[in-house]
């Protein structure tokens, strides 16, 4: 099964990954693109829900509370910081596009029946700058292990410049012993700027059992149900990426990949 997910469509619902359709046991991502007007519903069920306003600006009723003109980017590439909207299990949600939207629809399975809904605006993403040299990005953390309203999803977002590498040095998060490393499935919504520009991802492991490498276009995801996963970008075109973790435990811990890890250290000229 290759880990590459094409856009099924244009428009609507252009990618619709469940731990059943691709044989894991966490991560659902879902991708709606709709045009001014529209509205989109949902239930949570036994999933908690981080709705990611991509682009565009939409309201929003999560069990009768009102959010709105949630969003503020109309191009991604922008690089506003992101509205979110936290939705907990067991709850119907419904958007209404005010301007041509794209909306992430991230899920993994949520414990607490006492989770409210809520906003997650820019003044509560946390920005960070990662790497040096052609290995620099900027993250958006939308959801990490020290934003401590979810019960099982992280999610965060990538800029990544043209010519640069990014999850890189190549690390892996495939193993449920923590503190050393923990379980995680991932996926990543891939963005390219302008868009008719390309990236690469490889996706490995140390037995060689997978490995893929894949030229990413512009909506794009990738799946890593395990093993190393860096991603790179050639010149002239800037990457951006969505990504969705979950897993047994709300932790963030990777293992470098032996070879690679000096580059931690290395300073360029």
């Amino acid at each position: 099964m290759s880990l590459l997910r094409r856009p099924s469509k244009e428009q609507g619902v252009i990618h619709d990954i469940t731990p059943e359709s691709v044989g894991w046991k966490y991560v659902g991502f879902e991708l709606q693109m709709f045009a001014q007007g529209k509205t989109v519903v949902g239930e949570s069920e036994g999933n908690e829900v981080i709705l990611v306003v991509v682009e565009g600006i939409l309201d929003a009723e999560v069990e009768g509370q009102s959010f709105r003109s949630v969003g503020e980017r109309l191009n991604v590439f922008e690089r506003n910081l992101p509205h979110s909207i936290y939705v907990p299990i067991n709850t119907r949600w419904s958007v209404t596009a005010k301007t041509d939207s794209v909306l992430a629809i991230c899920r993994a399975p949520g414990k607490a029946s006492t989770r409210q809904p809520r906003l997650i605006g820019p003044n509560q993403v946390v920005v960070a700058e990662r790497g040096v040299g052609s290995n620099r990005r900027i993250i958006h953390n939308i959801a990490m292990e020290d934003q401590d309203f979810a019960d099982s999803l992280l999610v965060t977002e990538v800029f990544t410049p043209q010519g640069h590498w990014s999850s890189y040095p190549p690390h892996r998060h495939d193993e449920d012993d923590f503190p050393r490393i923990t379980y995680l499935e991932e996926t990543y919504y891939h963005r390219l700027n302008p868009p008719q520009g390309f990236g690469v991802q490889r996706v490995f492991t140390d037995d060689g059992a997978v490995d893929e490498i894949m030229c990413v276009q512009n909506h794009d995801v990738v799946l890593v149900p395990k093993g190393y996963h860096p991603c790179g970008t050639p010149f002239g075109y800037e990457m951006y990426y969505l990504n969705v973790m979950a897993g047994p435990r709300r932790k963030w811990r990777f293992h470098d990949h032996p070879d690679h890890a000096w580059l931690h250290a290395f300073q360029p000229d």
